[in-house]
């Protein structure tokens, strides 16, 4: 890439990035909560306050396929063959991600792990580099209250940017603020599947909160985005 090319206000707006970010301490935070919780919501501005790259275990599978990378050809075997992509492929994922130099101070791990057996896997890769996971941020919502946002809910399918009705709407209707592309409802975004998922969610991933017990962070999901955002803040910064 040709330095020229780059437009001057582009220039500056990176190193002012980089700027930013240069003293920023490492953080390696997972976000646990319900579908419908908001995890969609904080990540962007964590991770902009943070410096840290965002890993969505989907986006880093469908990039590893389009790639045709080692971990991403055996992804698209078991996902050909109607199976459920393996733990060791995920966690290998990640740990090729996280050696990116945007992840050079710290990642939000967003959708794993999803059980007990997924983060020791976790742990046990991050060992071997050295690291491990500074904090969980434990999104807390009443069932109830899930259903109003689930079916709310509106996503811009090329970055993740999340929407709703009536407590997020964008600018323009059914239009992603950014781009103005068309926003679109994600086919399990209904109450009955809604129900299926929750109780997968308390089954399977409510125990990785005890797993990780000493770094947990209670956050009370069902209040405003910023208020939501001020105790991740404060949370991260302990």
């Amino acid at each position: 890439m040709d330095l020229a090319d780059i437009a001057t206000d582009d220039l500056l707006a990176e190193v002012q990035r980089r700027m930013h970010c240069m003293d920023k301490p490492e953080k390696r935070v997972i976000m646990v909560g319900p579908p419908g919780s908001g995890k969609g919501t904080q990540s962007p501005r964590l991770k902009k306050e943070h410096c840290l790259c965002h890993l969505a275990t989907g986006d880093m599978l469908r990039a590893a396929v389009a790639a045709k990378t080692p971990l991403g050809n055996e992804a698209k075997q078991a996902m050909d063959a109607g199976g459920l992509v393996s733990d060791d492929i995920v966690v290998g994922l990640i740990a090729e991600n996280v050696k990116k130099p945007e992840c050079r101070i710290g990642f939000i791990l967003d959708g794993f792990p999803r059980t007990v057996g997924q983060a020791e896997k976790l742990d046990e890769m991050l060992s071997h580099q050295g690291n491990s996971i500074d904090k969980v941020l434990d999104f807390e919502v009443p069932d109830a209250t899930l259903v109003e946002r689930i079916t709310g809910r509106w996503i811009h399918p090329g970055s993740g940017r999340s929407y709703h009705n009536k407590f997020a709407p964008p600018k323009q209707e059914g239009k992603d603020d950014i781009t103005g592309e068309d926003l679109i409802q994600r086919k399990d975004d209904n109450a009955e599947t809604l129900k299926k998922r929750l109780e997968a969610y308390h089954r399977d991933t409510v125990p990785v909160l005890q797993h990780y017990k000493d770094r947990v962070a209670h956050i009370a999901a069902d209040k405003s985005a910023d208020d939501v955002a001020k105790q991740i803040q404060k949370a991260v910064q302990q």
